[in-house]
């Protein structure tokens, strides 16, 4: 029977959606899910989890001030969430207002900065900024906290919410399993001979879109820009060869990892992905996945049940639920094993 929207639903008790990061990044509680098998830690004992000859991957985009406030011409409110910048000067945005603006219209945002709304795209806006994007939005914008942290984001939150080795500008929300390294632990993992690589995923706001059908195969997935370098797929070969695991840091470079790999040899370069993974997908790349604890019926939630079995992570939720793990981008992480295809 195919699987269907429901059959990705949880319920979980509010208190358990993290607010705010913990003081220190490697003190969150690590589950290691192996075939049917739990384990409780922390994140600093991931160097037990991992051996010499294995490869993290990790994503190394950095969140923009993302999220701006301003008025139309007309004097309504209006919300901008930028989704990806396109060139220079141009944007793809989400904007909320009461009516949608027109366009050729202009919006001043933060007070200070005035756009222009080219086009409607789908569910988003073409907006060209009065100079460099990237630089205006990170002079006038804000962090743009996910909508279940019910607070406005404060001085803590600007590194916070940032990996620590966060480069490339250009997300719209962290990669957050990223969030739980500190420079101590990537030094312990480093004289453990855990190698890394990075690729770069630039997060899109739709990662926060819920799916709003039952039927999975209607669903279409929002696409993102990637970039993933040829260093990092000479060093995937390198592991292979050695008998190493490719370990991914979140589900961002797992996505870019296995997109590149969709036609079979795996293929350097910069392109985009809409890759939707539910169970049954092959899995060609990645062994060993770094997660946070996804939102019910959300597109992650689906790829980690494809990664690491349907009902071992159903069992995996009701386990970290009864015992208190801290839920989505500032909770607790995930040590997923790919359960072997059938």
């Amino acid at each position: 029977m195919p699987l269907t929207l429901s059959d990705f639903d949880y319920e979980l008790p509010p208190e358990l959606i993290a607010q705010a990061p913990l003081p220190q990044r490697s003190a969150s509680r690590l589950l290691v899910l192996e075939g049917d098998r739990l384990s409780d830690g922390r994140f600093a004992d991931l160097p037990q989890w991992l051996r010499a000859g294995d490869l993290l991957v990790m994503n190394d985009s950095r969140v923009l001030h993302a999220r701006m406030l301003g008025r139309k011409e007309s004097g309504g409110q209006v919300e901008v969430l930028v989704e990806r910048l396109l060139d220079e000067c141009e944007v793809l945005a989400q904007v909320r207002a009461s009516k949608s603006p027109q366009p050729g219209s202009r919006m001043r945002l933060e007070d200070a900065v005035d756009v222009e709304v080219l086009e409607r795209a789908g569910e988003f806006y073409r907006l060209r900024f009065p100079g460099d994007a990237a630089e205006l939005i990170e002079c006038h914008g804000r962090l743009p906290l996910p909508p279940y942290i019910e607070r406005q984001p404060d001085a803590p939150d600007e590194t916070r919410y940032q990996t620590v080795y966060a480069r490339e500008k250009g997300s719209a929300a962290a990669p957050t399993a990223g969030l739980h390294f500190d420079q101590e632990l990537l030094a312990s993992l480093r004289s453990l001979g855990v190698e890394s690589a990075w690729l770069t995923l630039h997060v899109g706001a739709g990662t926060f879109q819920p799916v709003r059908v039952n039927d999975l195969s209607q669903h279409r997935m929002h696409t993102e820009r990637y970039v993933l370098p040829q260093a990092t797929v000479d060093a995937i070969a390198a592991t292979r060869s050695r008998g190493g695991r490719v370990v991914a840091v979140g589900t961002t470079s797992l996505r870019v990892l296995e997109s590149a790999a969709l036609a079979g040899e795996m293929k350097a370069g910069a392109g985009e992905t809409a890759l939707f993974v539910t169970p049954g997908f092959e899995f060609n790349v990645v062994n060993m996945l770094i997660t946070n604890f996804h939102l019910p019926k959300s597109t992650l939630l689906m790829l980690v049940s494809a990664f690491g079995g349907l009902a071992e992570l159903r069992a995996a939720y009701r386990h970290a639920i009864a015992g208190g793990y801290r839920f989505f981008s500032y909770g607790d992480a995930m040590l997923l094993h790919r359960k072997p295809s059938p």
